[in-house]
Formats: C-alpha cells, sequence, structure tokens
C-alpha cells in the first residue's frame, strides 16, 4: 500500500483530498491539526508518531524532523542500499508529501502583530520535509497548493504523475519555500534596516496571467507581494475587460500620482506620464480640469482619482475612450454610469499596506536595481528663495503643485502648474530645453502667469529662458548647477521668483 504524509495549514479542499487518496489505496499519516481535520470529517489516518515512534514534543515544534519521516521522503527507490536501510530500520517509504507552511506572511501583515507572535510562525519542519520530497521528486509526489488536488487524483488514477509532472511539482515547491524564506528573511531585516543584505530576494504570488506583455510577442504575468498588499498589488476590478501589463503599469503610475495630493486630485496618465492633472474642491471639477490640460492626449488613456469616484465625474469619464479608471472607492451611482463602457476596466484600490518588500526595482541584464520610492513631497521650509523677489502666496501654493507633480514625470522632466492644473508637461527628453519648449507648446496661452517645476537644476540659462518667454512667473528646481549664479541673474532680470530644494526628482 503506497503511503501520504499530509501535513498543511490550509485546510481548503484537505478532507476531498484526504478521501481521494484513500479511494486510489493509500495509507494516510498526518500532523497535529490536520489528522484532527481529518478525523472529524471520519477519514481514516494515523499519527506521524506511528511513522517516527517518537511523540511530538515543545509545542508541535518537533514532530517531523525524524528519520522516521525524512528516511522515507529520502530513500531512492532504484538503489537498493537505500531500500534496505529502510527495511533494516522498520521505516516506511512515503509515496506523496501534501504539505503547506505556517501562515507567516498572513500573520506579519497583520497590524500590531508582535514579534514573538511572528517567531512562532516561522514553519521549520514543513520546509524540511519539502525540501526533501522535492529533491527526491522521481519517488515521491510533492503538493504544496490546494488547487493541485484534483489534479493529482487525477493524474494518480490514471497510472502518473509522470517525470514531468513530478518535475514541475518539485519546481513548484521549492519555489513555495523560497517565497516563505523570503518573507522571513524580510522581516527579520525589518524596514528600518540600513543599507541593503548581501543577498536579496523578493517573492510575489501570482495574481493573474497576461494575455501577453509591453507587446504581443511578450509573455507577461502579474504577481503580487503578500496575500493583501494594496495597492494595485491588491486592486480589485469591478468591470472590463482583461487586464493587460501596460495597464497595470500606467494605472500603478496613475494610482501614485493621485496618492501624494491631500486634496482632492485627478491624474489622466498615458504611457506612465501625465498628460492631465488637476487639484480642485471636488473629484467632478477636477477631473474636468485635468481633461481640459491635453484634450487630445487624454483619449484612450489611464484616469486615476483620490476621492470615491460618483456620478458626476463618472459622467465626464465614459464622454471619451478611457481604458482604465482607478479610484480608492466606486459609488454604486457611478457604476451604473461606468457600465456604458462595458470593455473599460474599473479597478478600486487602497494604498500599499506592508513596507518589508516595498522597493522600487528596476530589472536589467544580468541583475537587478533596488532602491527605496521616491515619497520626498513638498516641504516649503526646506526650500530657498534664490532670486530678489520671493514667491506670492499663490505661487507657492502652485509650486508645491508642480513639485509633486514633476517627481511622476520621465526626466527631462517640467511641469507648467497653473490654477491647480498642470497646462503643460514635457517628459522624457534628451534636452531640458527640449522639455520646456514641449511643456510650452502644451500649456499654449496657458502659460501666462503659470509657474514651473524642473526635476534637476538647469545646467544652463537657456531652458529657463523658455520659460520666461512662455510667461512663467515663478519656478523651483532643485539648484547645485555650476551656471546657478547664471540662472538666478536671468530670473532676476525677469522679475520672476525661482526656489530651490536642494533635492532632485529624477525618474528614468
Amino acid at each position: 500500500m503506497a503511503t501520504a504524509l499530509l501535513s498543511v495549514s490550509d485546510k481548503t479542499g484537505l478532507v476531498g483530498f484526504a478521501r481521494g487518496l484513500r479511494r486510489l489505496g493509500y495509507d494516510l499519516f498526518a500532523t497535529g491539526s490536520t489528522l484532527q481535520a481529518l478525523t472529524d470529517a471520519a477519514v481514516d489516518a494515523r499519527p506521524v508518531s506511528d511513522l517516527t515512534g517518537f511523540p511530538e514534543m515543545m509545542d508541535g515544534r518537533i514532530k517531523t524532523l525524524h528519520p522516521g519521516v525524512h528516511a522515507g521522503l529520502l530513500a531512492r527507490r532504484d538503489k537498493p542500499e537505500h531500500m534496505e536501510a529502510l527495511a533494516q530500520h522498520g521505516l516506511k517509504e512515503i509515496d506523496l508529501l501534501c504539505c503547506n507552511l505556517y501562515p507567516f506572511v498572513e500573520t506579519v501583515t497583520r497590524p500590531g502583530v508582535a514579534f514573538e507572535e511572528a517567531v512562532e510562525q516561522i514553519d521549520v519542519g514543513g520546509p524540511a520535509m519539502i525540501r526533501a520530497a522535492s529533491k527526491n521528486h522521481e519517488s515521491v509526489i510533492v503538493v504544496v497548493r490546494p488547487e493541485r488536488y484534483t489534479e493529482i487524483l487525477d493524474e494518480i488514477h490514471s497510472g502518473g504523475p509522470d517525470q514531468a509532472v513530478r518535475r514541475r511539482l518539485a519546481a513548484e515547491a521549492f519555489a513555495h519555500t523560497a517565497a516563505y524564506d523570503t518573507w522571513i528573511a524580510a522581516y527579520m531585516r525589518g524596514s528600518e534596516s540600513p543599507g541593503f543584505p548581501t543577498e536579496m530576494s523578493f517573492a510575489g504570488r501570482l495574481a493573474q496571467p497576461l494575455k501577453y506583455g509591453e507587446n504581443e510577442h511578450q509573455q507577461a504575468a502579474f504577481y503580487r507581494y503578500g496575500p493583501d498588499p494594496g495597492g494595485l498589488g491588491g486592486a480589485r476590478q469591478i468591470q472590463g475587460k482583461e487586464l493587460g501589463f501596460n495597464n497595470i503599469q500606467d494605472a500603478a503610475a496613475a494610482f501614485q500620482l493621485v496618492s501624494d495630493y491631500g486634496p482632492p486630485a485627478v491624474a489622466i496618465i498615458k504611457h506612465t506620464n501625465p498628460c492631465g492633472l488637476a487639484i480642485a474642491e471636488d473629484i467632478s471639477v477636477a477631473y474636468r480640469v485635468a481633461y481640459e490640460c491635453d484634450t487630445v492626449s487624454a483619449f484612450g488613456g489611464v484616469v486615476a482619482v483620490n476621492r470615491p469616484l460618483d456620478r458626476s465625474t463618472a459622467d465626464q469619464i465614459v464622454q471619451i475612450v478611457t481604458h482604465v479608471v482607478i479610484a480608492p472607492h466606486v459609488l454604486d451611482e457611478a457604476i451604473e454610469v461606468l457600465a456604458r463602457r462595458k470593455s473599460m476596466i474599473v479597478l478600486v484600490a487602497e494604498p500599499p499596506r506592508n513596507a518589508l518588500l516595498d522597493y522600487d526595482i528596476r530589472s536589467v541584464s544580468g541583475g537587478f536595481l533596488v532602491q527605496d520610492w521616491d515619497r520626498a513631497g513638498f516641504d516649503r521650509a526646506s526650500c530657498t528663495v534664490a532670486t530678489k523677489r520671493a514667491p506670492t502666496e499663490a505661487e507657492w501654493e502652485q509650486l508645491g503643485y508642480a513639485w509633486i507633480a514633476v517627481k511622476h514625470v520621465k526626466s527631462n522632466a517640467i511641469v507648467m502648474f497653473k490654477g491647480g492644473a498642470a497646462v503643460g508637461v514635457g517628459a522624457g527628453q534628451m534636452s531640458r530645453v527640449e522639455s520646456v519648449q514641449i511643456a510650452a507648446h502644451r500649456a499654449g496661452d496657458r502659460a501666462v502667469g503659470s509657474v514651473m517645476a524642473s526635476d534637476a537644476f538647469f545646467p544652463f540659462p537657456d531652458g529657463l529662458e523658455e520659460g520666461i518667454r512662455a510667461g512663467v512667473t515663478a519656478v523651483i528646481q532643485p539648484g547645485g548647477s555650476l551656471k546657478d549664479a547664471d540662472v538666478v541673474a536671468v530670473a532676476d532680470a525677469a522679475g520672476i521668483a525661482m526656489v530651490m530644494t536642494g533635492r532632485r526628482h529624477f525618474k528614468h
């Protein structure tokens, strides 16, 4: 009779799987709460101590770390000396291991969890069994995910699984323990740890496979951090077609942008850059103003709001083709309106909830780059007025809005702001002068009386001169150029105000 060992934290589908194994002739052994669940369901199973000849001890910390388990998992059936060793010591072969691990991630992502409670959710015996069974997958079937139960029962019933399936299951099992260890390392390291560790890994759970990547010939999938991470990883889709790779990137950019503003804000994003952005007394007004920033580019864009989406705003959104709408909440009255555009994706997202793996990660050939997110906001007190004229109170307000916006625009980045709206955006140019020219072109007559933000210093006065010709009255920039004195002199000659933050906002 074949032998199966079951030891699971997630009891989903356990009883049905165990009954299926019994029907297929398996002798079942189980640990602790798994055995109790099977006993309560009248499934014939024996305690793991019948395999080890040793009782569980130390509050269950020691129950499977024993040759009675690991010899049965690791013994190669094609090696006579392995089989003789089992027989000599009266140990059983284990042909199937069903195991998933203590809910460490679910525990540490809850607010207010004590360190001692988290440590108790570090599984030791489970990963050891999974790794042993996976190493010996040619002889042992290893199952770590409940969604595989039906497939495995079908495979066994048909005389399998074959070696290709066994290897795939082993790969999934190793990924399960690797992700588990990644979260433990991140928790032990803590979000306040100085510097970066010598070795770093990231763990994601498959949220959904994607139809394709940035282009149709690229395969892609979307992963989330942990069970309920907030942000795009925890977003809930309430309407529309299947999310795409580019949809997710644009929605993330839009969501991050509006989340940086306290007052009601709306962003319209194309290719991760804002083509419309406005702050107003309510979302409906903010959307109208944001749309008017660039009515051409808004077509086919992504809209994000930082307040509950209401009917008035939804009525405006459905007037043009919009691919994605993302909001912290969508009122029923708005859902009814948005349904007119059935293919439009509507997402509900909350702020990110966990900081353990909360990094900005960029892949490069042969490696990846890791950095903290740029969460620096606008701090008027830290700014230095570099010109003879200081900004007016109205200009200070617009400069603050523009400075937050410019960090969300691809470098070289220029944003012109007026009346709570980004009237001109210059993004991703090789020359800062060209970025100013593009922003001024977008703004047109609205550039007159606007303020201008630059994500990095002006290397020469020419970029500022373009802004002055367009009609800007105040500028915010990091400073630090060898030509700062020349730039300030040009600003003074034009009678405009300029403040320096001492901090840049590059976004490559």
